[in-house]
């Protein structure tokens, strides 16, 4: 049970971190079909996140973690800092990769050391990781 809402409470951080980190860097995308694809990825890391908030229910009376304001605001300076003088889309996609990155380790860390969880909280988690690793090859050919 408790390893159902750990790994719960991961997937909702790494969709919330996600999700902040993609509406700082969407200011900054002038180039409409790639500002699409990056509206299409917060729309999906929203809807898992939906998903995550319905299994929570089962597991605890609380809502899961959210991130903190330090976090988001951390998030935010990154992006700040790494686009102060290059807002390019190869720029753009070499930050999202290295959230996205961490996303993947985190999420296949948990499918291989995570043998008891119940096979709902297994396919959204599988689910999340499957997205990252297509958003990988998606932001790829922009660098």
């Amino acid at each position: 049970m408790k390893d159902n809402k750990d790994v719960l409470n991961e997937l909702n951080k790494g969709c919330t971190m996600g999700m902040d980190a993609l509406k700082f860097v969407l200011e900054k995308v002038k180039d409409e079909y790639f500002k699409k694809q990056l509206e299409d990825q917060y729309n999906t890391y929203d809807d898992i996140h939906k998903k995550v908030e319905k299994l929570y229910e089962k597991y605890s009376q609380s809502d899961p973690r959210e991130t903190n304001a330090f976090n988001k605001a951390m998030t935010w300076s990154v992006v700040e800092m790494k686009t102060i003088n290059d807002t390019s889309n190869s720029k753009i996609a070499e930050i999202l990769l290295q959230g996205t990155n961490m996303g993947i380790i985190e999420g296949r860390r948990l499918l291989n050391n995570k043998d008891n969880l119940d096979e709902d909280v297994k396919k959204v988690l599988s689910e999340y990781v499957k997205l990252q690793e297509k958003y990988v090859e998606s932001l790829k050919k922009y660098l």
